[in-house]
């Protein structure tokens, strides 16, 4: 991809995606441009096997961006990282078009395998703040994780998913996270639990009063008896 193409193609997905930009040539400074124009040239490096060059391009990015790209991750296009800082993106990872992450986001490995070690997320998937995925899986498309959740096993497409360990808490997903490109309102599945045990909480409380209540009336009708 030519330096013009690649600069009109970073402008149309940085407006399409953060409010925050006010002109076009605002898009050089920021942190995904400047970690995408170093991972693409890392890369290529990467496939023709010069690998110490391409990772020293890579690590010299991670220093300037705050973002750390391993030059052999697979990135399609209209790829956005949102402010950028603290993320980590592993050499196996593949990542399909139209993907958003936010800061601290990191997509590694878990440690214990060879080969194929780092997430797969396909297109439109959007990845919260500080979110972690961790391990060889997939990420259906159009799926959204929620921030700081830790996603450790395969999410099917049009899911959302938060927590710690992460789960599933909405499932068809009617908008398009890229689109939408909300992280904040999403669903809470421990306040819906807490939620819940408070209403039982309270309905048990309310039946033992009226027992409590029973059980003196009883007494009383007792003692008058005797």
């Amino acid at each position: 991809m030519g330096l013009i193409k690649f600069i009109k193609e970073e402008i149309q997905v940085v407006q399409e995606r953060d409010p925050a930009i006010k002109s076009p040539i605002e898009v050089i400074l920021y942190p995904t441009f400047r970690v995408m124009l170093s991972y693409r040239r890392a890369h290529r490096l990467y496939q023709k096997g010069h690998f110490f060059r391409a990772r020293y391009i890579s690590q010299r990015a991670a220093r300037k961006t705050g973002i750390e790209i391993h030059p052999g991750a697979e990135i399609g296009k209209g790829f956005f990282i949102d402010h950028g800082s603290g993320v980590i993106i592993g050499e196996t990872t593949i990542i399909g078009d139209n993907v958003t992450l936010y800061q601290g986001v990191t997509l590694g490995g878990t440690g214990k395998e060879t080969g194929k070690r780092h997430p797969t997320l396909c297109d439109n998937v959007m990845v919260s703040a500080g979110a972690k995925i961790l391990g060889s899986f997939t990420i259906g498309e159009n799926s959204k994780i929620g921030a700081g959740s830790v996603v450790l096993e395969e999410v099917p497409p049009n899911c959302t998913v938060v927590g710690v360990p992460g789960r599933i808490v909405k499932r068809d997903n009617q908008k398009v996270p890229r689109i939408d490109m909300d992280q904040i309102n999403l669903p809470d599945p421990v306040k819906e639990d807490l939620t819940a045990l408070q209403r039982e909480n309270t309905a048990l409380c309310n039946k033992i009063i009226d027992l409590e209540n029973k059980l003196k009336e009883l007494q009383g009708i007792h003692k008058e008896r005797n």
